[in-house]
């Protein structure tokens, strides 16, 4: 099972995500340059947080244009594993791998900490090793992570069963203090309709560590490989 992480001008969390893969989780992964075709023969894709060209002119506007993506569309079209963290999940939503988009957030200051994220579906690849309704203290850090979309495709979302974690409070209920950016309905991710694709906004390689303070995040990715294995 081969991982790959993309990087773009500007990415900052592309080697934590490159050390989680390859240091924690034990698994082969190889860095994919923006200006690339070439996915390596990876069996999963991960678009990283960070500050793809600076988010000069908004949030993964110019980042979708990368020839990188034409490949991760190609590969998510044929069912290929697809994980946007943060910066990551507001380029496939501009590329057209999810839809909505992300916003500035309600406050219009960045927010970095630890939240709870509640496991809405577990039955997607990334999810699988979590209990419906399970608890995950995982932390963001996040300027835009407003997500918004309009009332039909929140109605499809809900009815097709794609979102994946909500913002919550530690006794695991929604309410707008348990929302730290501002998102529609509380969501902190959503995924495509063959559930290969998810974006998040909390940083999953963030907590993958005892040493980071938590191991949450590694459920992601527990899940991510166990769901390869089994194919």
């Amino acid at each position: 099972m081969k991982f790959g992480v993309i990087i773009f001008p500007g990415s900052n969390c592309d080697h934590d995500a490159f050390w989680t893969i390859q240091q924690v989780a034990k698994q082969p992964v190889t860095f994919l340059w923006h200006e690339s075709h070439d996915l390596e023969n990876c069996d999963a894709v991960i678009v990283p947080g960070g500050f793809a060209f600076g988010d000069y002119l908004r949030t993964g506007a110019i980042a979708k244009f990368s020839p990188v993506m034409e490949s991760v569309r190609r590969f998510a079209d044929g069912g290929g594993l697809v994980l946007g963290i943060c910066n990551g999940f507001q380029i496939l939503c501009e590329a057209g791998l999810l839809p909505g988009a992300l916003m500035r957030n309600t406050g219009l200051k960045y927010v970095c900490k630890p939240v709870q994220a509640r496991v809405e579906n577990a039955e997607t690849p990334f999810t699988n090793a979590c209990s419906l309704g399970e608890l995950l203290t995982i932390p963001i850090g996040q300027t835009e992570g407003d997500y918004f979309c309009d009332q039909p495709t929140l109605d499809q979302l809900h009815r097709e069963n794609r979102v994946v974690p909500r913002n919550v409070t530690s006794m695991g209920e929604t309410s707008p203090s348990a929302n730290p950016n501002g998102s529609l309905d509380n969501i902190a991710g959503i995924c495509s309709a063959g559930g290969n694709v998810v974006g998040m906004m909390p940083h999953p390689e963030r907590a993958s560590e005892p040493e980071l303070g938590g191991t949450d995040g590694m459920k992601i990715f527990h899940s991510m490989i166990g769901a390869m294995a089994s194919n």
